[in-house]
Protein backbone atom coordinates (compact mmCIF):
# COMPACT_ATOMS: atom_id res chain seq x y z
CA UNK A 1 0.00 0.00 0.00
CA UNK A 2 1.33 3.12 -0.82
CA UNK A 3 1.72 5.75 1.75
CA UNK A 4 1.25 9.44 0.62
CA UNK A 5 4.37 11.80 1.29
CA UNK A 6 3.83 14.32 3.79
CA UNK A 7 5.62 17.90 2.55
CA UNK A 8 8.92 17.99 4.43
CA UNK A 9 9.04 20.38 7.06
CA UNK A 10 12.60 20.73 6.61
CA UNK A 11 12.53 21.39 2.77
CA UNK A 12 13.69 24.48 0.63
CA UNK A 13 10.60 26.33 0.99
CA UNK A 14 10.29 25.62 5.00
CA UNK A 15 13.61 26.85 5.28
CA UNK A 16 12.87 30.36 3.48
CA UNK A 17 9.96 30.84 6.05
CA UNK A 18 12.20 30.21 8.89
CA UNK A 19 15.24 31.89 7.51
CA UNK A 20 14.24 34.61 5.09
CA UNK A 21 16.58 35.78 2.61
CA UNK A 22 17.47 39.19 3.11
CA UNK A 23 15.35 40.53 0.10
CA UNK A 24 12.65 38.89 1.68
CA UNK A 25 13.33 40.23 5.30
CA UNK A 26 13.34 43.72 3.86
CA UNK A 27 10.30 43.08 2.00
CA UNK A 28 8.93 41.98 5.35
CA UNK A 29 9.65 44.45 6.85
CA UNK A 30 9.20 47.30 4.91
CA UNK A 31 5.33 45.66 4.61
CA UNK A 32 4.60 45.41 8.24
CA UNK A 33 6.14 49.17 9.08
CA UNK A 34 3.48 50.20 5.87
CA UNK A 35 0.68 47.86 7.85
CA UNK A 36 1.68 49.46 11.51
CA UNK A 37 1.57 53.05 9.82
CA UNK A 38 -1.69 52.62 7.83
CA UNK A 39 -3.46 51.09 11.01
CA UNK A 40 -2.20 54.55 13.14
CA UNK A 41 -3.05 57.00 10.46
CA UNK A 42 -6.65 55.26 10.44
CA UNK A 43 -6.65 55.60 13.90
CA UNK A 44 -5.70 59.43 13.10
CA UNK A 45 -3.66 59.84 16.67
CA UNK A 46 -2.65 63.31 18.29
CA UNK A 47 0.90 64.86 17.12
CA UNK A 48 3.32 65.19 19.46
CA UNK A 49 4.17 68.35 20.39
CA UNK A 50 7.55 69.86 20.81
CA UNK A 51 10.67 67.80 22.58
CA UNK A 52 13.78 68.46 24.74
CA UNK A 53 15.56 68.57 21.44
CA UNK A 54 13.44 71.73 20.46
CA UNK A 55 13.59 74.01 23.65
CA UNK A 56 13.65 77.91 23.21
CA UNK A 57 16.63 79.11 21.42
CA UNK A 58 16.81 81.94 24.06
CA UNK A 59 16.85 79.43 27.39
CA UNK A 60 19.32 77.12 26.03
CA UNK A 61 21.23 80.21 25.32
CA UNK A 62 20.54 81.04 29.00
CA UNK A 63 21.98 77.61 30.19
CA UNK A 64 24.50 77.46 28.10
CA UNK A 65 25.95 80.80 28.43
CA UNK A 66 25.95 80.51 32.29
CA UNK A 67 27.66 77.47 32.41
CA UNK A 68 30.51 78.80 30.18
CA UNK A 69 30.80 81.73 32.71
CA UNK A 70 30.96 79.48 35.44
CA UNK A 71 33.78 77.51 33.83
CA UNK A 72 35.84 80.41 33.30
CA UNK A 73 35.46 82.37 36.50
CA UNK A 74 35.88 78.30 38.45
CA UNK A 75 39.34 78.13 36.74
CA UNK A 76 40.08 81.74 37.25
CA UNK A 77 39.37 81.15 41.18
CA UNK A 78 41.52 78.23 41.37
CA UNK A 79 44.37 80.06 39.98
CA UNK A 80 44.23 83.03 42.08
CA UNK A 81 43.61 80.64 45.14
CA UNK A 82 47.18 79.01 44.43
CA UNK A 83 48.69 81.91 43.58
CA UNK A 84 47.61 83.33 46.99
CA UNK A 85 49.12 80.12 48.52
CA UNK A 86 52.34 80.63 46.82
CA UNK A 87 52.98 84.35 47.85
CA UNK A 88 52.26 83.91 51.20
CA UNK A 89 54.75 80.74 51.52
CA UNK A 90 57.49 82.83 49.50
CA UNK A 91 56.74 85.92 52.05
CA UNK A 92 56.93 83.67 55.33
CA UNK A 93 59.98 81.63 53.74
CA UNK A 94 61.64 84.72 51.90
CA UNK A 95 62.62 81.76 48.95
CA UNK A 96 62.84 84.52 45.49
CA UNK A 97 64.52 82.50 43.67
CA UNK A 98 62.19 79.04 42.88
CA UNK A 99 60.37 81.35 40.34
CA UNK A 100 56.76 79.44 40.61
CA UNK A 101 54.95 82.75 41.69
CA UNK A 102 56.53 84.07 38.54
CA UNK A 103 55.09 81.07 36.66
CA UNK A 104 51.62 81.65 38.34
CA UNK A 105 51.44 85.15 37.54
CA UNK A 106 51.73 84.85 33.81
CA UNK A 107 49.34 81.95 33.85
CA UNK A 108 46.69 83.74 35.32
CA UNK A 109 47.63 86.40 32.78
CA UNK A 110 47.25 84.71 30.33
CA UNK A 111 43.75 83.00 31.45
CA UNK A 112 42.35 86.69 31.67
CA UNK A 113 43.47 87.92 28.31
CA UNK A 114 41.84 85.05 27.41
CA UNK A 115 38.53 86.02 29.24
CA UNK A 116 36.01 87.10 26.12
CA UNK A 117 36.99 83.72 24.55
CA UNK A 118 36.90 81.37 26.95
CA UNK A 119 33.42 83.08 28.94
CA UNK A 120 31.95 83.09 25.28
CA UNK A 121 31.55 87.19 25.50
CA UNK A 122 29.43 86.51 28.40
CA UNK A 123 31.13 88.21 30.81
CA UNK A 124 32.97 91.87 30.23
CA UNK A 125 36.29 93.52 31.77
CA UNK A 126 34.39 93.99 35.47
CA UNK A 127 33.06 90.35 35.52
CA UNK A 128 29.59 91.33 35.00
CA UNK A 129 27.77 88.50 33.58
CA UNK A 130 24.84 88.88 30.36
CA UNK A 131 24.06 86.43 27.90
CA UNK A 132 24.44 89.59 25.29
CA UNK A 133 27.72 89.86 23.87
CA UNK A 134 30.60 91.75 26.20
CA UNK A 135 30.62 95.23 26.43
CA UNK A 136 33.21 98.13 26.99
CA UNK A 137 32.36 101.38 28.81
CA UNK A 138 34.32 104.47 28.37
CA UNK A 139 34.27 107.83 29.18
CA UNK A 140 35.18 111.01 27.04
CA UNK A 141 36.88 113.96 28.06
CA UNK A 142 35.26 117.29 27.90
CA UNK A 143 31.39 114.89 27.62
CA UNK A 144 30.32 116.20 30.97
CA UNK A 145 26.58 117.33 31.75
CA UNK A 146 28.67 120.59 33.31
CA UNK A 147 30.35 120.88 29.77
CA UNK A 148 27.09 120.36 27.98
CA UNK A 149 24.60 122.07 29.51
CA UNK A 150 26.37 125.60 28.68
CA UNK A 151 26.65 128.16 25.86
CA UNK A 152 24.35 128.49 22.68
CA UNK A 153 23.14 126.28 20.47
CA UNK A 154 25.55 124.19 18.71
CA UNK A 155 25.79 120.94 16.81
CA UNK A 156 28.19 118.37 17.53
CA UNK A 157 29.76 116.19 14.66
CA UNK A 158 30.64 112.53 16.32
CA UNK A 159 32.70 110.30 14.63
CA UNK A 160 32.40 106.36 15.95
CA UNK A 161 35.08 103.87 14.53
CA UNK A 162 35.54 106.15 11.17
CA UNK A 163 33.92 106.51 8.11
CA UNK A 164 30.73 108.49 7.23
CA UNK A 165 28.47 105.60 8.62
CA UNK A 166 29.70 106.26 12.10
CA UNK A 167 29.21 109.81 11.80
CA UNK A 168 26.72 111.22 13.95
CA UNK A 169 24.86 114.31 15.21
CA UNK A 170 23.68 115.85 18.19
CA UNK A 171 21.94 118.97 18.59
CA UNK A 172 22.49 120.91 21.37
CA UNK A 173 20.41 123.64 22.59
CA UNK A 174 19.79 126.30 26.26
CA UNK A 175 17.26 124.79 28.69
CA UNK A 176 17.95 121.56 27.80
CA UNK A 177 17.77 119.13 31.03
CA UNK A 178 20.43 116.82 31.61
CA UNK A 179 17.90 114.06 31.03
CA UNK A 180 17.21 115.12 27.52
CA UNK A 181 21.12 115.80 26.55
CA UNK A 182 22.07 112.11 27.82
CA UNK A 183 19.06 111.10 25.55
CA UNK A 184 20.16 112.67 22.76
CA UNK A 185 23.30 111.35 22.83
CA UNK A 186 22.16 107.75 23.26
CA UNK A 187 19.37 108.52 20.84
CA UNK A 188 22.12 109.89 18.22
CA UNK A 189 24.93 106.70 18.81
CA UNK A 190 22.27 103.52 19.07
CA UNK A 191 22.72 103.39 15.34
CA UNK A 192 26.74 102.92 15.53
CA UNK A 193 26.43 100.26 18.24
CA UNK A 194 27.11 102.69 21.06
CA UNK A 195 24.71 103.94 24.36
CA UNK A 196 25.06 105.99 26.19
CA UNK A 197 24.54 106.80 30.30
CA UNK A 198 25.82 109.13 33.03
CA UNK A 199 27.16 108.40 35.85
CA UNK A 200 27.51 109.52 39.52
CA UNK A 201 29.69 112.38 38.54
CA UNK A 202 28.28 113.79 35.56
CA UNK A 203 30.03 112.40 32.98
CA UNK A 204 28.83 110.90 29.75
CA UNK A 205 29.61 106.82 30.05
CA UNK A 206 29.20 105.16 27.13
CA UNK A 207 28.96 101.43 26.30
CA UNK A 208 29.87 99.41 22.68
CA UNK A 209 30.28 95.99 22.47
CA UNK A 210 33.86 94.59 23.33
CA UNK A 211 35.03 93.81 20.24
CA UNK A 212 34.48 97.56 18.71
CA UNK A 213 36.29 99.57 21.01
CA UNK A 214 39.73 99.17 19.50
CA UNK A 215 38.25 100.63 16.64
CA UNK A 216 36.05 103.23 18.27
CA UNK A 217 39.27 104.14 20.84
CA UNK A 218 41.35 104.96 17.82
CA UNK A 219 39.29 106.68 16.10
CA UNK A 220 36.53 108.79 17.94
CA UNK A 221 36.71 112.37 16.70
CA UNK A 222 34.12 115.68 17.37
CA UNK A 223 33.52 118.50 15.61
CA UNK A 224 31.42 121.64 16.65
CA UNK A 225 31.21 125.45 16.28
CA UNK A 226 33.91 126.52 18.41
CA UNK A 227 31.17 127.06 21.45
CA UNK A 228 31.99 123.35 23.70
CA UNK A 229 34.25 122.10 20.82
CA UNK A 230 36.38 123.33 18.33
CA UNK A 231 34.92 124.32 14.70
CA UNK A 232 36.97 122.79 11.56
CA UNK A 233 37.79 119.58 10.60
CA UNK A 234 37.33 116.54 12.93
CA UNK A 235 39.16 116.28 16.01
CA UNK A 236 40.80 113.43 17.78
CA UNK A 237 39.45 113.05 21.37
CA UNK A 238 40.10 110.40 24.26
CA UNK A 239 38.47 107.92 25.56
CA UNK A 240 38.89 106.23 28.66
CA UNK A 241 38.08 102.84 29.30
CA UNK A 242 36.82 101.74 32.74
CA UNK A 243 39.75 99.88 34.44
CA UNK A 244 39.09 96.54 34.59
CA UNK A 245 38.24 94.42 37.88
CA UNK A 246 41.63 92.89 37.83
CA UNK A 247 44.86 94.46 36.70
CA UNK A 248 47.36 91.23 36.48
CA UNK A 249 49.42 93.36 34.48
CA UNK A 250 50.69 95.55 37.37
CA UNK A 251 51.56 92.38 39.48
CA UNK A 252 54.72 92.65 40.98
CA UNK A 253 57.05 89.50 42.32
CA UNK A 254 60.55 90.91 42.36
CA UNK A 255 60.97 91.82 46.10
CA UNK A 256 59.06 91.45 49.12
CA UNK A 257 57.27 95.25 49.11
CA UNK A 258 56.21 94.27 45.70
CA UNK A 259 54.86 91.11 46.82
CA UNK A 260 52.95 91.79 49.60
CA UNK A 261 51.65 94.40 47.19
CA UNK A 262 50.60 91.88 44.66
CA UNK A 263 49.07 89.11 47.58
CA UNK A 264 46.68 92.21 48.72
CA UNK A 265 45.69 92.84 44.96
CA UNK A 266 45.51 88.74 44.31
CA UNK A 267 43.09 88.71 47.67
CA UNK A 268 40.73 91.52 46.19
CA UNK A 269 40.61 89.60 42.83
CA UNK A 270 39.60 86.24 44.27
CA UNK A 271 37.18 88.10 45.98
CA UNK A 272 35.92 89.80 43.22
CA UNK A 273 35.58 86.54 40.95
CA UNK A 274 34.37 84.58 44.25
CA UNK A 275 31.47 87.10 44.18
CA UNK A 276 30.83 87.12 40.43
CA UNK A 277 30.81 83.50 40.60
CA UNK A 278 27.56 83.01 43.28
CA UNK A 279 25.74 86.11 40.67
CA UNK A 280 26.37 83.63 37.53
CA UNK A 281 25.42 80.34 39.90
CA UNK A 282 22.81 82.02 40.47
CA UNK A 283 21.78 83.02 36.63
CA UNK A 284 22.09 79.01 35.73
CA UNK A 285 20.15 78.28 38.70
CA UNK A 286 17.00 80.71 37.83
CA UNK A 287 17.69 79.33 34.01
CA UNK A 288 17.31 75.75 34.78
CA UNK A 289 14.09 76.42 36.71
CA UNK A 290 13.01 77.96 33.45
CA UNK A 291 13.87 74.67 32.14
CA UNK A 292 12.15 72.53 34.53
CA UNK A 293 8.85 75.05 34.17
CA UNK A 294 8.83 75.45 30.23
CA UNK A 295 9.66 71.68 29.38
CA UNK A 296 6.77 70.46 27.04
CA UNK A 297 3.76 68.28 28.09
CA UNK A 298 3.84 65.19 26.14
CA UNK A 299 0.90 64.91 24.44
CA UNK A 300 -0.99 61.57 25.70
CA UNK A 301 -4.16 62.14 23.38
CA UNK A 302 -3.81 59.31 20.67
CA UNK A 303 -1.19 57.21 22.86
CA UNK A 304 -3.57 54.60 23.87
CA UNK A 305 -4.94 54.46 20.01
CA UNK A 306 -1.41 54.19 19.23
CA UNK A 307 -0.76 51.00 21.73
CA UNK A 308 -3.79 49.13 20.34
CA UNK A 309 -2.53 48.94 16.74
CA UNK A 310 0.70 47.75 18.01
CA UNK A 311 -1.01 45.19 20.40
CA UNK A 312 -3.46 43.76 17.35
CA UNK A 313 0.22 43.31 15.16
CA UNK A 314 1.86 41.70 18.01
CA UNK A 315 -1.01 39.42 18.38
CA UNK A 316 -0.59 38.20 14.51
CA UNK A 317 1.52 35.33 13.98
CA UNK A 318 4.00 35.03 11.43
CA UNK A 319 7.48 36.29 11.12
CA UNK A 320 5.32 39.76 9.69
CA UNK A 321 4.66 40.59 13.13
CA UNK A 322 7.99 39.91 14.66
CA UNK A 323 9.49 41.43 12.23
CA UNK A 324 7.13 44.62 13.21
CA UNK A 325 7.94 43.98 17.32
CA UNK A 326 11.64 43.90 16.93
CA UNK A 327 12.23 47.18 14.54
CA UNK A 328 9.53 49.20 16.65
CA UNK A 329 11.70 48.59 19.82
CA UNK A 330 15.05 48.94 18.36
CA UNK A 331 16.96 51.55 20.25
CA UNK A 332 14.87 50.92 23.00
CA UNK A 333 17.41 50.89 26.13
CA UNK A 334 17.28 51.30 29.63
CA UNK A 335 17.96 55.03 29.70
CA UNK A 336 15.47 56.09 27.40
CA UNK A 337 13.14 54.46 29.08
CA UNK A 338 14.07 56.06 32.43
CA UNK A 339 14.34 59.33 30.99
CA UNK A 340 10.80 59.26 29.55
CA UNK A 341 9.30 57.82 32.91
CA UNK A 342 11.15 61.21 34.51
CA UNK A 343 9.34 63.46 32.31
CA UNK A 344 6.07 62.51 34.34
Amino acid sequence: MEIAQRPSTTGPSARATANPAPGQAETALGDAGAAIDQAAASKAPAPLRRGLSNMDAPLQNDVSGAQQAIDFLEQTAAQLRALKTDLAAKLTTRNMRDGQVEARVRQFSETWRNRTQASGGTLDAQLNYSNQPSTQRFTVRGMTLANLRNGARETLAISVGGGTAGLRSVHLAPGLSDGEIVSRFDQAMAPAGVRVSVNKDGELVFTAPESAWPGIRDSLAVQGSGIRFPAGQLNRIKADAEAPAVVPEGWGTSDIESMRATLQQVTQALAHVEAALSKVRQELAAASQRVQSELPEIEVAGMGQMAEVFANVANEPGYSALVSLTSALVGINRDRVVSLLRLS
